[in-house]
């Protein structure tokens, strides 16, 4: 026992002193030293920038974890002056002499960077600029003690996206223009030595003018129009951008041709729709570190240095050789900042930027996310911005199919090697497809002849394709129909390229496709059963589809949306009152009594009034006059009424009929669009409404049997597709027209977005619209066979009709919106306001004549019950401005 006492005992002496003794120097070095370490920061000229950081630098200071219960002081200050002289005078003298390890500078210029690369040089105190202007260029020194942390994105991790994105794309070779001269040799020089990419040319029209800007880039472009190659537009603002690409589109030189990308990073708030060419490429830093997250990195890099560098020579570490910038050593042996920017240059730690270290011994490397994101057309045809993938840490990360393969080929993918007739089968919906009648001879003048069997049975389309192709063939016209739309349109154009006929047929039971118990219906089951080689509409791809058919890249990019109608509701009997809040009635009529009050106290207070004690003692301008006369003014009454006399009274009924004029112009102003009614529609927000999930009695919606929307229902939602299923429809037109029918048997319709906004625009009386956020993002594909060799070649053909903007043309022909917001006058002028309208004013009116009656009979009362009374008392002769009854009746 004895022995275990004394070895518990050594062993706590041990641990004791182990934080201060572990080195046979510290404990003489700390007292020396103060247990502090100090830390200079050269801080930006005071305002609120300067605040900020000393209130970052006090938080850090007094977390910072240092050895040997080390603390940290930070040293901060600003110079008044910014010249080299003074900002070395005030370095040696408030900085230096107190014995930093390291100096934090925030530089604001790039003089001010170069006067540090100087001083640190001169000093061997190492120096971390944090560098947050875009004025500031980087610097190609290499400097061991003058380490710098840029904020914005480094050059180099902006080539590698540029090459990330050129290489995912095949691209082998580019061209460049550049609005700053020192990018151009950057730029080159990386593109020459680190990746196979041929830089052709970098055109640099940062000198030029508007003017001649256009000039010589014409000149350039007509050089290249016949070579298919990207274009990279690097660091432009958005008015030489716009430049730019105007001089492409007056050169001719197509979208499907060159592929534009900007080089430099963008902010959201920056990227523009207009004027910009489809397909063009752009990325942005995301989720950027905030400034306080990089300095407590840059603090953290130097205090993880001092840690380690104290655990070999903690003398070098700890104590400062520098304190005095006119007695500098010049001793060959290492000095203290010599010694730390070893180990700054060596340090490397996970940090609130991402994981920090440091490259070429004075780059502070920090992580920087990245999203790639291109221009295209939305399903309303108008320019969006979309994210196409991601760059973080040195690699590109793609976004499952998003990512358009722009693959640069001159020779076009090889076609079908024979003339192949395909049989097509498709599905009736506008405006992917419509129908129209063949005319008396059985041709169509416009479209593809399609046929309409109603069947799905192999063997009669066989007979009937057969009698439709032969010379003496004949199909009854009944079966017979035009077909036409964005999806034939898109079919003809592959049916070109890849060089193949086809047959076209609408499905014979009207259904997209749903599994019912062992076989598939619709346009799945046509496919499977062989009946078709491929189905060509607005067929959705999705999990349960793709598993027994195969579908080409998606040609258009939708969701599920919800269509709803907008009612008309008649006003209620209080309508004529709503143009004024209930405060400003009550003002006006406030402010009539008080001004009929002053109107008859100025008639009575003036020689000249007409009362008894003025010049006219024939008539008197009493109360009740002059509410006669402010009523009179207000409703626009032609009414004879009694005329103040004196000049005051006068002055005061001209500002009143001023004011009744600005408020019964307003007033009218809005009358007529409260008294047309309210339009009102189901306000639901998305899929996850409680309506749709807890509808109440009496609202009813559905969707289109063995859809794709009815599917995803079902899988997701089993209660909304229990009740809603009673209320489906066969097809979208069916749904529209029970939504407009009054009363309307359908309260919501849920549909693919694409459809419904069709519907939306092509709406005569502009009462349908879609509400709530879209839901269940999908995309229509070319259904063919499983195994079919069609459809890598499809997919790549699709891919290129989006790079070259031919579906965006395909967009603009069938999607032509027709704004509601133009039709409203035509539809106004037809609106009568009827007696119903106006209800309320004649219950007013009645309730007048029922006032009318109560006041005849108070005066009554009055008259022969109060005056005669009044009469024998003359005291209360002053009552007379109050009426206009004489005593002496």
């Amino acid at each position: 026992m004895d022995i275990l006492h004394w070895f518990y005992v050594y062993l706590g002496l041990f641990c004791g002193l182990v934080p201060c003794c572990g080195h046979p120097q510290p404990c003489r070095i700390l007292a020396r030293i103060g247990h502090t370490v100090r830390l200079g920061a050269l801080l930006p000229l005071a305002g609120h920038s300067q605040t900020r950081i000393q209130n970052v630098l006090s938080r850090i200071s007094r977390s910072s974890l240092l050895p040997y219960n080390l603390s940290l002081e930070v040293v901060s200050g600003a110079p008044r002056e910014r010249d080299p002289a003074s900002l070395a005078r005030w370095i040696c003298q408030v900085i230096v002499a107190q014995g930093v390890a390291a100096v934090l500078a925030f530089p604001q210029s790039q003089e001010e960077l170069l006067q540090l690369e100087f001083l640190s040089t001169f000093l061997e105190i190492p120096f971390l600029s944090i560098l947050e202007q875009e004025q500031i260029m980087p610097l190609t020194t290499k400097n061991p003690f003058h380490l710098r942390m840029d904020t914005r994105s480094s050059v180099g991790s902006l080539m590698e996206i540029l090459s990330s994105v050129l290489q995912s794309n095949s691209w082998e070779e580019l061209l460049v223009i550049t609005c700053h001269p020192w990018e151009t040799t950057t730029i080159l020089d990386y593109f020459t030595s680190n990746t196979s990419i041929i830089t052709r040319d970098i055109l640099n029209i940062r000198s030029l003018n508007d003017s001649a800007v256009e000039t010589y880039l014409h000149h350039h472009f007509e050089a290249i129009k016949d070579l298919e190659i990207p274009l990279v537009l690097h660091g432009c603002d958005a008015h030489r951008s716009s430049l730019v690409f105007k001089a492409s589109r007056d050169s001719g030189l197509e979208p499907q041709e060159f592929h534009w990308m900007i080089g430099q990073p963008l902010k959201v708030e920056e990227m523009q729709t207009d004027g910009m060419p489809p397909g063009l490429l752009a990325y942005g830093e995301v989720s950027r570190p905030s400034l306080e997250q990089f300095i407590r990195d840059a603090v953290g890099l130097v205090t993880r240095a001092i840690t380690s560098a104290v655990q070999v020579r903690p003398d070098l570490a700890l104590i400062q050789t520098m304190i005095n910038c006119n007695d500098k050593q010049t001793s060959p042996a290492d000095s203290s900042g010599m010694y730390l920017s070893r180990y700054l240059a060596n340090t490397s730690f996970s940090g609130q930027t991402g994981q920090v270290h440091v490259l070429n011994n004075n780059l502070i490397h920090t992580d920087h996310h990245y999203k790639i994101w291109s221009l295209v057309r939305d399903s309303l045809g108008d320019p969006t911005w979309v994210t196409m993938g991601g760059w973080h840490e040195g690699k590109m990360e793609v976004e499952e199919g998003v990512w358009q393969n722009r693959i640069q080929k001159r020779e076009p993918p090889p076609v079908m090697t024979q003339r192949t007739k395909l049989r097509v089968v498709t599905l009736v919906e506008h405006p992917f497809v419509f129908t129209r009648a063949v005319d008396a001879d059985g041709s169509c003048p416009a479209g593809q002849m399609c046929l309409d069997p109603h069947t799905n049975n192999s063997a009669l389309l066989d007979m009937l394709f057969e009698g439709l192709n032969s010379p003496n063939g004949s199909v009854p016209l009944e079966y017979k129909t035009c077909c036409y739309g964005y999806c034939i349109d898109l079919l003809e154009k592959l049916a070109e390229d890849l060089g193949f006929e086809f047959e076209l047929y609408i499905v014979g039971d009207g259904k997209y496709g749903a599994r019912i118990g062992n076989r598939w219906t619709g346009l799945i089951g046509d496919l499977l059963s062989g009946a078709a080689h491929m189905a060509v509409t607005s067929f959705s791809i999705n999990s349960a589809r793709s598993t027994v058919i195969d579908f080409t890249s998606p040609f258009y990019s939708t969701s599920l949306g919800i269509l709803v109608r907008m009612k008309d509701t008649a006003s209620p009997i209080g309508a004529f009152m709503w143009p004024l809040h209930w405060s400003m009635w009550v003002g006006i009529f406030v402010a009539l009594h008080i001004t009929a009050l002053f109107l008859t106290f100025y008639e009575w207070k003036s020689p000249f009034g007409m009362t008894p004690h003025g010049r006219n003692r024939m008539k008197v301008f009493s109360y009740s006059s002059a509410l006669n006369l402010c009523y009179a003014i207000l409703f626009g009454r032609t009414v004879s009424s009694k005329t103040p006399k004196c000049c005051t009274g006068r002055v005061l009924m001209n500002l009143w009929a001023i004011f009744c004029l600005l408020v019964l112009s307003s007033y009218t102003a809005n009358l007529a669009a409260v008294m047309v009614g309210d339009k009102t529609f189901e306000a639901l927000s998305g899929i996850h409404d409680p309506k749709l999930h807890h509808p109440s009695q009496g609202f009813r919606f559905g969707t289109v049997w063995e859809s794709s929307a009815e599917q995803y229902i079902k899988k997701s939602f089993p209660e909304i597709y229990n009740y809603m299923r009673r209320f489906s429809v066969p097809s979208t037109s069916d749904g529209v027209h029970m939504l407009k029918t009054d009363p309307p048997t359908l309260n919501a319709f849920i549909m693919d977005k694409a459809l419904l906004d069709y519907e939306v625009s092509i709406d005569s009386d502009c009462k349908l619209l879609t509400v709530g956020k879209p839901f269940a993002i999908e995309g229509y594909g070319i259904g063919l066979p499983q195994n079919s060799a069609l459809t890598s070649n499809i997919s790549e053909f699709i891919s290129r009709y989006k790079s070259s903007g031919f579906m965006d043309t395909l967009h603009d022909k069938w999607y032509k919106m027709v704004p509601c917001g133009k039709r409203v006058f035509a539809v106004t002028e037809t609106l009568q306001m009827g007696i119903y309208h106006f209800s309320g004013l004649f219950v007013l009116l009645c309730i007048g004549f029922c006032g009318s009656l109560l006041t005849s009979l108070g005066e009554r009362i009055v008259y022969h019950l109060i005056l005669p009374r009044m009469r024998r008392r003359r005291r209360f002769k002053y009552w007379l401005h109050t009426s206009q009854v004489s005593l002496d009746f």
